[in-house]
């Protein structure tokens, strides 16, 4: 008997094709067939779903954290969930926090923090606060669609302009060319990086795992156009998926490098939580003759599970599988000429002034 919970097909314009649960639910729901096959119906015919945003005033805007495997230690989220719908998102499991699921509501059901530039300006103009590069949208894409509505990634870059304090992107967004004139003039003074994810130069693919992110061929044109300006540009092969994007990694770094990266990194498939559970469901609905294979290479490079959190692995993997598209990384990019960008300045820093009632009295 056909699983009434099992979606019968994508939905077009989403990564994932159900409401996933939250491992938070306190009660599950299971939809059952009265003989009728109403619930496969209603699954078969139900409206595409439409992007909500919600807009929330937000109590801190920079998170910090301690983590050995990442290259930043300070981060400022504009936005909490993600409309680019790529569905192998690492940041998709957040949203249990919400009460929401992983799932079509990471994707659908978006919030705007819309007094960031605030919060910013207050936690930038603290007497003891000691300025640190700052990764701008990590969790969830600063340059997703909505930006260009709310515009508040824009506003923030403007403040750290302005006080000469260093930032850091990873975007799959070419909206980011929007801000080329802030992101030149910072640097002019080793202020900014920008990375931009690739995961295929494929679009039909790029379609279905990341519907609503910038094509292949945006980024490239965006690289190439930060590039020419002077920025810093660099590509994260992310994620490298066995059996379905992990052929196309040096194709991606020759690209690349075509159009003006200069630094590469790559990070194996993910899929802490609620994620697995969303890619299952992702690989049956578009690679079903596949799917035991890919996630039979998956658990090979995580001890034989899904997903293994530890420090030092969890974003490379282990086993022979994994090891080996480390070297195939390894040697390309030295073949290719990528280097390191030097560490981005934070001695230029100059605290806002938080405007006050009394004034200013110089």
């Amino acid at each position: 008997m056909t699983d009434a919970r099992k979606p019968l097909k994508p939905i077009k314009g989403r990564g994932a094709a159900s409401r996933v649960a939250s491992r938070f639910d306190a009660t599950a729901v299971e939809g059952v067939d009265d003989g009728w096959g109403s619930v496969y119906d209603e699954i078969a015919d139900a409206p595409r779903p439409a992007t909500t945003v919600t807009e929330e005033r937000a109590r801190s805007i920079l998170t910090r954290n301690t983590s050995p495997d990442v290259g930043f230690s300070q981060s400022l989220n504009p936005y909490r969930g993600c409309e680019h719908g790529c569905v192998y998102c690492f940041a998709r499991p957040t949203h249990s926090y919400l009460d929401l699921s992983p799932g079509l509501d990471f994707e659908t059901r978006l919030f705007a923090k819309t007094n960031a530039l605030e919060r910013l300006r207050a936690e930038l103009a603290k007497p003891g606060y000691v300025p640190q590069v700052t990764a701008l949208g990590i969790n969830t894409d600063a340059y997703q669609p909505i930006e260009r509505r709310y515009g508040i990634t824009r506003a923030v870059l403007e403040l750290f302009a302005e006080t000469k304090h260093p930032v850091s992107f990873v975007t799959k967004g070419a909206l980011i060319e929007r801000d080329i004139d802030l992101l030149a003039s910072m640097a002019r003074d080793n202020l900014v990086s920008v990375h931009f994810s690739v995961t295929t130069l494929d679009n039909r693919l790029a379609s279905k795992l990341e519907p609503r992110a910038s094509a292949p061929h945006a980024k490239l044109r965006a690289m190439k156009a930060l590039g020419d300006a002077g920025v810093p540009v660099g590509v994260m092969v992310a994620p490298v998926i066995p059996m379905i994007t992990d052929m196309e990694m040096e194709r991606i770094l020759v690209a690349s490098y075509e159009h003006g990266a200069r630094e590469a990194g790559y990070v194996l498939l993910r899929l802490p939580n609620e994620l697995k559970d969303i890619w299952r469901e992702w690989l049956e609905l578009h690679y079903p003759d596949r799917a035991g294979h890919v996630m039979s290479l998956v658990q090979q490079m995580r001890g034989g599970k899904d997903y293994q959190a530890g420090f030092g692995t969890r974003m490379t993997g282990t086993g022979v599988f994994a090891q080996l598209v480390e070297q195939r990384f390894r040697k390309a990019r030295a073949r290719l000429g990528y280097g390191r960008f030097p560490a981005l300045d934070t001695r230029r820093f100059i605290a806002p002034r938080v405007p006050s009632a009394q004034g200013s009295l110089f």
